[in-house]
């Protein structure tokens, strides 16, 4: 009887540890997703004409741009990248190299540890190559097909029904938009964070095809969890031993955190989305292959 009693307790502090641990993990990405918001209806409301001449002549330099964002630790440039990119205001590339770039709280788990510098470095450095060498080449083969240019704001509302056209400026419908993907992302951070909870670390290391070629292969699926448990699982698990550089970066390049979440929450063409991940799966488990193979 003790027993269980203890083992409920342990249960309960288990849950109340997730739930608090989501809600902040969550509320980190808040001011970033009300940014990205208030820029939407900033050139939805004042561009004239203007937006659409800017990214005309500095879109080229979108996916260099983006790969640098990217390397700011946290999430946040991948949720306006995604937001953006919904919008039709930033092309295919530059989101492939935003996301590619993203590490969420890798840089900040590997920057805590004096003696990972180095190797923070280089995962920088091979981070950035790959996501600017992606960006480029997505935009270059597919510029015909994929959507661009800045009038297709407006289809954030449209698809939401939410009636924030009714109100002036841009504070109150930058914030509706803005309660209505935190609530979404809530919840599922919560349902992932339980799943990752009952997996345990064992189950996670066979998953993870420990000590196998094809390891960057299971560690890039594993970064499509949309928020930073899977960043701190993988920089955990390479710290440790269990992962190589090559899957490390593998799964961190496919790790876009909540930008993921945003795109499928926000972009309603699921062919769309389904086939950024394809693109983002293949570049990052061909690129943790090779940098396996040649032992960097």
């Amino acid at each position: 009887m003790i027993q269980s009693l203890h083992a409920g307790a342990e249960m309960s502090l288990d849950i109340a540890d997730i739930v608090l641990d989501t809600l902040l993990d969550s509320l980190k990405i808040l001011p970033f997703l009300f940014l990205a918001f208030v820029i939407i209806e900033l050139l939805e409301h004042r561009a004239n004409g203007r937006i659409e001449r800017f990214f005309a002549t500095a879109g080229k330099a979108g996916p260099a741009a983006g790969a640098l964002l990217g390397c700011v630790p946290q999430c946040g440039f991948s949720v306006l990248c995604a937001n953006l990119y919904s919008g039709g205001v930033v092309t295919l590339g530059t989101l492939i190299a935003v996301f590619l770039s993203t590490s969420d709280e890798a840089v900040l788990l590997l920057a805590a540890a004096p003696q990972q510098l180095p190797a923070l470095l280089k995962l920088l450095l091979c981070k950035v190559c790959i996501a600017v060498a992606a960006g480029y080449l997505v935009d270059f083969f597919g510029r015909k097909k994929h959507r661009q240019g800045v009038g297709s704001l407006h289809e954030i509302c449209d698809h939401e029904h939410c009636g924030c056209e009714k109100h002036k400026g841009i504070w109150i419908p930058a914030l509706l938009h803005t309660v209505k993907i935190f609530g979404f992302l809530l919840l599922f951070t919560l349902l992932l964070n339980f799943l990752v909870a009952w997996l345990g670390h064992e189950r996670l290391e066979v998953l993870l095809l420990h000590d196998s070629f094809l390891q960057p292969l299971a560690a890039a699926l594993l970064g499509f969890l949309p928020n930073c448990a899977a960043s701190v699982l993988l920089t955990q698990l390479y710290l440790e031993g269990t992962l190589s550089f090559g899957a490390v970066v593998a799964g961190l390049c496919t790790g876009a955190g909540a930008g993921l979440l945003v795109l499928f929450r926000e972009n309603r063409h699921v062919k769309d989305n389904l086939k950024i991940m394809a693109i983002l799966y293949a570049v990052a488990a061909v690129s943790g292959v090779v940098l396996q193979a040649v032992g960097i």
